[in-house]
């Protein structure tokens, strides 16, 4: 045994409850022999002794068996090897394996966790969290864990930590085909006009980039105009008359939704909302896109800055869970909490989601749980598990001492009493 477990097994039996307890079971097992042995003494001055006499031999008796059965349980009585006592040292290794089966069972069956799951809100309970905070132990446990959390950040290497990330974000995005994606997002905002204002904004931009690029339209039309054209001056007339025609159509389908170059413009959204979804050659296009954008080193930077600026969020909002409960995300939380407790489909899947990952890591590690509690019983040396058990136990276990010898001496007395009463 090393010195460390023989520091904690020399705390543990120093437990206050349980050195009282013993004191009183043992003190009035000596009282009771005392007792036994002064009205012994004294039988024959008066009558009532006798009824004195068998209710503390009666008692002593019975408090000597159940000493002897409590003390059986963690080790051999008076240090003597009689049979069948010192029963927990003895059976330490069966006692883990049993209580490994009894985890297994009982708590780590994909379908009694399913089932048991199942009764519980966890949806509603983070929703409740989130819109009123408890105080007191809710306050401490936020702080706990956030201090956790931070500690984490900060043990763990940045820059391979980061690596991981980035490497994860880049093989998501590689195994996701986001064209179909496009497609369906393009299609939905043509579908409720969210794509107008895009396409409004469009023309303004080309308007006034018209307008402050107007000279090199003049300058391209003078140098493509023959010289008779530059001669007369007619250039920039047709100059000018090209730059008003562009302005005049520009206000014009700003103007009006119904205008046949903005129907254009809009079956050309439809068109690519559809080829973005189920054109093939379309669809290997924005995946090569994608593929060599992911490759690019800007990409790489991006994700370099994107990743620090994670980190060093997280890091603050763990450091000072308070000020980031009462900033924007704080906000941002509440509202999520709003949202569960009023969006029955979203707590729904998250219950499903929770569930399924709780029964997910029972069917994949349960096993392997098990036996870390039958090894780590089996692992202890019997003073270790006789010292838990005892300290866990031991002072109901003197309790049935007090019991034994209190009801050992009514039994007694109520035979002495039959007795005499015959």
């Amino acid at each position: 045994m090393t010195s460390n477990s023989r520091v904690r097994l020399a705390k543990e039996a120093t437990n206050p409850a349980l050195i009282r307890m013993r004191i009183v079971a043992t003190g009035l097992l000596v009282l009771m022999a005392v007792v036994f042995l002064v009205s012994r003494a004294l039988v024959d001055r008066h009558p009532a002794i006798g009824f004195v006499r068998a209710f503390a031999e009666a008692a002593m008796v019975g408090g000597l068996a159940d000493w002897f059965a409590v003390t059986a349980l963690f080790r051999h009585p008076l240090g003597l090897p009689i049979p069948h006592t010192a029963i927990i040292p003895r059976n330490k290794d069966r006692i883990g394996d049993t209580l490994a089966i009894f985890l297994r069972d009982n708590f780590l069956l994909p379908s009694v966790i399913s089932r048991r799951m199942r009764r519980l809100d966890v949806a509603g309970a983070i929703a409740h969290w989130l819109t009123d905070p408890p105080e007191g132990a809710g306050g401490r446990f936020r702080s706990g864990a956030s201090k956790l959390v931070a500690q984490i950040l900060e043990g763990l290497d940045p820059a391979r930590l980061g690596g991981m990330v980035k490497a994860g974000i880049r093989a998501r995005l590689r195994q996701t085909e986001i064209s179909p994606i496009l497609g369906q997002l393009l299609k939905a905002a043509i579908a409720e006009r969210r794509h107008a204002p895009l396409l409004e904004a469009a023309i303004r931009w080309a308007s006034v980039t018209l307008a402050a690029n107007d000279h090199l339209v003049r300058a391209m039309v003078h140098e493509k105009s023959g010289s008779i054209l530059r001669w007369t001056g007619l250039d920039t007339t047709v100059a000018d008359k090209l730059i008003n025609g562009f302005d005049r159509l520009l206000a014009e389908m700003a103007e009006d939704p119904q205008h046949p170059l903005r129907l254009k413009a809009e079956e050309a959204l439809d068109r690519l909302a559809w080829d973005l979804q189920y054109d093939r050659r379309m669809r290997e296009r924005v995946e090569a896109m994608k593929n060599d954008l992911l490759d690019n080193p800007a990409m790489q930077r991006w994700l370099d800055g994107l990743w620090e600026q994670a980190r060093g969020a997280l890091l603050a909002i763990a450091r000072d869970p308070e000020r980031a409960m009462a900033g924007k995300l704080g906000d941002v939380l509440r509202q999520l909490g709003e949202t569960l407790l009023h969006d029955p489909r979203l707590s729904h899947t998250i219950n499903r989601f929770v569930r399924r990952a709780v029964v997910g890591i029972a069917a994949d590690y349960g096993d392997g749980i098990v036996r870390l509690v039958s090894e780590t019983v089996r692992g202890w040396d019997a003073d270790t598990i006789t010292s838990r058990l005892e300290n866990a136990v031991g002072r109901d276990l003197q309790y049935i001492r007090v019991n034994g010898t209190i009801v050992g001496g009514l039994v007694g007395l109520v035979i002495h009493t039959v007795d005499r009463i015959l």
